[in-house]
């Protein structure tokens, strides 16, 4: 995957829990979309940081709570 797109990817999964960052999280992910608009690619320690808030914060649903609306009965 190319940088530009996995940086697309952090930082549009990251947009919903803007309110929850601290204050100085928050200026870091408003520079991060600022380069991201100029189309600057992340260096090495930018893009670490960018997974770290990612990582912090992005939590994927699990969707093996909801196996037991979509199973077929059995008989």
């Amino acid at each position: 995957m190319s940088s530009l797109k996995e940086q697309k990817r952090y930082i549009e999964a990251l947009r919903k829990y803007e309110r929850q960052f601290n204050p100085k999280e928050l200026e870091e992910y408003k520079m991060f979309v600022k380069r991201h608009k100029d189309e600057d690619e992340f260096d090495s320690m930018s893009m670490k940081r960018l997974k770290e808030l990612h990582d912090k914060y992005y939590k994927p649903v699990d969707i093996s709570q909801y196996d037991k609306y979509f199973k077929k009965p059995e008989n």
